[in-house]
């Protein structure tokens, strides 16, 4: 198996792709197994030209292969390319993650009083009794 790593445009036209709700529809359909294009035009408000045009995205994308039988061009989904998109979440998630961490991080640093913050400092002035600020 070949390990590859995704460029940010990739990763782009991945999600670009995965954007639309028909598009989406269609990866899963054909996850289940290959149809033709023609049958997915079927299945969908809109003209066969506008199927062949999703289908062009997603396979510009790697999400499916298009592959002629005969007079049929049928379309079936990569599986390896879900992983692709997994992969390409959990690395956002993972980046998103060791900001807050540091952020987190940051913010409990200047909650804690130290003896060289001003407001420490004049909190530990003596006042006398009956005195307010």
């Amino acid at each position: 198996m070949v390990v590859s790593t995704s460029t940010d445009a990739d990763v782009d036209g991945l999600f670009h792709a995965l954007a639309d709700v028909t598009r989406r529809d269609i990866v899963r359909r054909s996850h289940r197994g290959e149809l033709s294009v023609s049958r997915l035009a079927q299945l969908y408000p809109m003209s066969f030209a506008a199927v062949q045009k999703h289908v062009a995205v997603l396979e510009r994308a790697g999400l499916v292969v298009k592959e002629r039988h005969g007079r049929e061009q049928l379309v079936r989904s990569d599986p390896d390319a879900v992983a692709r998109a997994h992969r390409a979440l959990d690395d956002l998630a993972t980046t998103w993650q060791d900001r807050i961490d540091r952020m987190t991080d940051l913010l409990a640093d200047t909650e804690s009083p130290d003896a060289t913050s001003p407001r420490t400092a004049s909190s530990r002035t003596a006042r006398p009794e009956g005195q307010e600020r």
